[in-house]
């Protein structure tokens, strides 16, 4: 009997061990998924509709820079220079299910409970572009070349791919982005009048948006349209004045 007693107290010492083994593994690897490759974020707004719809769910890699640049295009997310989200409107509130996916995204390590100081828009200028619109037709042009921008959401009847008109160059460091929806977008338009100019620093970047994840029947790769911006070539960037 005694042997009996010592050996289930055994394999359960063992059980045990391997339980906090499996664990500690798990909280290991989520941690470097979080840090170095992919991280999960929810859509609070309609600033990117129709290719991003509110509670929309995201996998972001975060392996920009060195060999995985940033393109023109890009759908990126990045952290809130200073002031937009004062401005951006329409703030989703979650469902049951969406803050149940929230709470295991963050226990997992695959989202953070800052995620709401982040925003999400469309790459659309890079250091020393020169970005314009709108011309004659209603569109915008990058160095000298319009664009036909297929990812961009209009008012029934209007043609023109931005309320306002704008002449900016991104300075060095820092990036010029815009919503797919562009009559209801707090993206670098709205923010010229803030410090940075409406720019966002390079530093401030998370990651590029890859995947729509959830909900399950919104499964889709996001595209960065490699199309729409071909013959557009980079120029010297200015000094990024903060």
């Amino acid at each position: 009997m005694a042997d009996s007693r010592r050996s289930v107290g055994r394999m359960l010492g063992v059980f045990l061990r391997d339980a906090v083994i499996i664990v500690a593994a798990a909280l290991v690897v989520s941690f470097l998924i979080k840090t170095f490759l992919i991280r999960s974020f929810f859509i609070p707004t309609d600033s990117m509709d129709s290719t991003l719809i509110r509670d929309d769910r995201i996998i972001v890699s975060q392996l920009h820079g060195g060999p995985l640049e940033l393109s023109r295009g890009d759908v990126i997310v990045f952290v809130d220079p200073g002031g937009w989200l004062s401005i951006q409107s329409g703030v989703s509130e979650n469902d049951p299910l969406t803050r149940l996916l929230d709470g295991l995204s963050v226990f997992v390590g695959l989202s953070g409970p800052d995620d709401n100081e982040h925003l999400v828009k469309r790459l659309i200028g890079l250091p020393g572009d020169t970005v314009v619109c709108c011309d004659a037709l209603g569109a915008m042009s990058i160095n000298g070349v319009p664009l036909a921008e297929p990812y961009v959401s209009l008012p029934e009847g209007v043609t023109k791919v931005s309320s306002n008109d704008f002449e900016v160059v991104v300075p060095d460091g820092a990036l010029w982005v815009m919503g797919d929806n562009r009559y209801n977008s707090a993206d670098s338009r709205r923010n010229m009048d803030k410090p940075g100019g409406g720019f966002v620093p390079l530093e401030n970047v998370v990651g590029r948006a890859i995947v729509i994840s959830w909900p399950q029947e919104r499964w889709t790769w996001l595209s960065n349209y490699p199309e729409t911006f071909i013959g557009v070539t980079l120029k010297e960037a200015v000094p990024f004045l903060e």
